[in-house]
């Protein structure tokens, strides 16, 4: 349905209502039925229309007084003398069905293009005026103030083939199927007869139209196309209803199969069924050719209405200030061109806006909070009532980082109520207010120390380092690590001597075993064995001396932890977390990199590089 005009200006386009009484004239821009609703008790004098167009709605309404309408041609400009001041009116073409046209309103309202429902084709476009197609760089020199725009397929983003393009698909599909015995066409709307007209030129023949099963679609063909009606039901080519349609197809289908005969063609020229192709699949529908469904028919894109792409050209090319859409929901929104252009916070006192509304504008002045500046600025807006100006509202966040095992905890700082507990002897020495904590203060070496302390400034020393903080009350742990390194040192080294005598135990037996093995086969020569032997002693000697010297320099290795306490590596072990390694200095990696050169007269090259051997 279309939308009623806005009550400030004086004429009404294709509504038939008690609002649309209150006007003082009425334009309609063509006979489609959804544009004739309430068209029998609301028609008076003046109704402007195209001939065509008249005679259509005289055809379909005769109780209609033929007085009421005045003739307007298209390329016509007719002035109207009202009240409230005259207008002009000029018609062009819609590219929508016979008769259809768009109106150019011009008057003190301002300026105002009424599409009806169109096809906004090039040649349709450039007939328009042409100060309102010309340009002045990228803008245009006279803007329109308003076009109310037919939006049907705003929402459909399938790029639309021309009318031109389709009718050749029509005509392509019907020499594909040369042995159909009947061609049935869905086209019994206003506005397919150039598809008609194509076809019957193309190949030669008359199409039929029953009269009494489609008595509408019979009396406008005889208004806009007489000359290819045939009254003939033998005829090849005959026109079908869409009501009906898949049940009237798959019926025919059917018996032909059953008769042995070739199946009949049914064609289809719509856009509604690409449309919903294109929302239930995921890949869009081909346009280009004629695409049969599950049933048997072959649908073809034919639309009456713009495409998408048609409408945002057509707009960018205007410039427009305002678009209203004549088909509601207000499917202008969705444009690119309205999202962009035709919001606005700030409305001049001139704008035509406020003229077809008919609202009084008043200069109101409101200030600006505090937040910016404390000014006053002019704003035009409607006459209501005052509207109040909340104050902001100042808010204040403080945010603490949190502290994690990566932060004070790596230093060896715990929160405030942790407890670190040793299990075999913890001594608890408490104190406030300490200031600091030097080597020099006397410390038993042979017990684990612990303190704690609460103050709001604290520094604490850590194997040598001292650490500070001034925001939390710590603990402050600190454990003598002397005499655990000592113990250390001592306890690896019984192990690695028990290891020692272990493998010198295994190797002797071994040794053994295999003098006996040699003996017992007569092939024993004491001085070459112990001489070997020897050698192979030595060979163990230099391997074990090697592997002690770098079992010792891994006890203080590059990026090593044990110079860390033992409380904090706990602390690390309790909560699953591996324990840091330190950044080595520049001292600790030259010594690491340090190896041990053999000369050749060293004994210990010699025994590796023997060349005795085991028989």
């Amino acid at each position: 349905m279309p939308v009623e005009m806005p009550k400030g200006l004086p004429f009404a386009v294709d509504t038939w209502s008690g609002e649309s009484d209150r006007k003082s004239h009425w334009f309609l821009t063509h006979a489609h039925r959804d544009h004739l609703a309430c068209i029998v008790s609301h028609a008076s004098y003046p109704i402007y229309a195209t001939r065509l167009t008249i005679s259509l709605v005289l055809n379909y309404f005769p109780e209609i007084d033929e007085g009421a309408f005045v003739e307007i041609s298209v390329g016509e400009t007719l002035t109207i003398n009202d009240p409230d001041g005259a207008f002009s009116v000029s018609a062009f073409d819609a590219n929508h069905c016979p008769g259809a046209v768009m109106f150019l309103f011009e008057g003190v309202f301002g300026n105002i293009l009424h599409t009806g429902d169109c096809r906004l084709s090039p040649e349709c476009i450039q007939n328009l005026p042409l100060k309102y197609l010309a340009k002045r760089g990228k803008e245009t020199i006279h803007k329109l103030d308003f076009i109310f725009l037919d939006c049907t397929f705003s929402r459909c983003f399938l790029p639309l083939p021309s009318k031109q393009s389709a009718i050749q698909q029509v005509i392509s599909c019907i020499w594909k199927h040369p042995n159909a015995p009947f061609i049935y066409l869905a086209c019994d709307l206003l506005g397919h007869e150039e598809i008609l007209i194509q076809v019957s030129e193309t190949f030669g023949s008359k199409i039929f139209v029953d009269s009494a099963k489609y008595p509408k679609c019979y009396r406008a063909l005889s208004h806009t196309a007489p000359q290819i009606i045939s009254n003939d039901p033998s005829s090849r080519f005959q026109i079908i209803g869409f009501p009906g349609l898949r049940k009237n197809a798959e019926s025919a289908i059917l018996n032909s199969f059953k008769n042995l005969q070739s199946p009949p063609l049914f064609i289809r020229t719509s856009t509604q069924w690409y449309a919903m192709q294109s929302k239930n699949k995921s890949p869009n529908p081909i346009l280009t050719e004629a695409l049969q469904d599950e049933i048997g028919i072959h649908h073809i894109c034919f639309s009456i209405h713009s495409s998408r792409d048609e409408l945002e050209s057509f707009l960018e090319l205007l410039q427009p200030k305002w678009v209203v859409s004549t088909t509601p929901p207000n499917f202008a929104m969705d444009l690119s061109y309205v999202r962009r252009n035709c919001y606005t916070t700030r409305l001049r006192l001139d704008d035509p806006l406020w003229r077809i509304l008919r609202l009084e504008v008043v200069k109101k002045t409101v200030s600006v909070p505090d937040l910016i500046e404390r000014e006053s600025f002019e704003q035009l807006v409607p006459l209501e009532k005052d509207e109040e100006i909340l104050e902001p509202i100042e808010i204040e966040l403080e945010i603490t980082p949190p502290i994690t095992l990566f932060g004070r905890a790596r230093f060896g700082l715990l929160d405030d109520e942790c407890e670190v507990l040793d299990e075999e002897k913890s001594e608890y020495i408490s104190c406030e207010g300490i200031d600091d904590l030097s080597d020099g203060e006397s410390l038993d070496k042979g017990k684990s120390e612990y303190v704690s302390c609460s103050c709001e400034e604290s520094s604490l020393l850590l194997d040598g380092e001292k650490f500070s903080d001034s925001n939390r009350g710590l603990e402050v742990v600190r454990k003598s690590t002397e005499e655990l390194e000592v113990q250390e040192r001592e306890n690896k080294g019984r192990e690695k001597n028990e290891e020692r005598e272990n493998k010198g135990r295994e190797k002797n037996e071994e040794r053994e075993n295999r003098e006996q093995v040699l003996i017992e086969d007569g092939k024993y020569d004491g001085e070459r064995v112990n001489k070997a032997s020897s050698d192979v002693g030595k060979i163990e000697e230099v391997r074990e001396s090697n592997v002690v010297e770098f079992e010792r320099g891994r006890e203080f290795c590059v990026g090593s932890s044990k110079n860390l306490n033992e409380s904090l590596r706990r602390l690390y072990r309790s909560r699953n977390v591996p324990v840091p390694r330190p950044l080595p200095s520049l001292i600790e990696l030259m010594e690491a990199s340090k190896r041990v050169k053999m000369g050749y007269k060293s004994p210990n090259y010699r025994a590796l590089h023997s060349s005795y051997s085991l028989p």
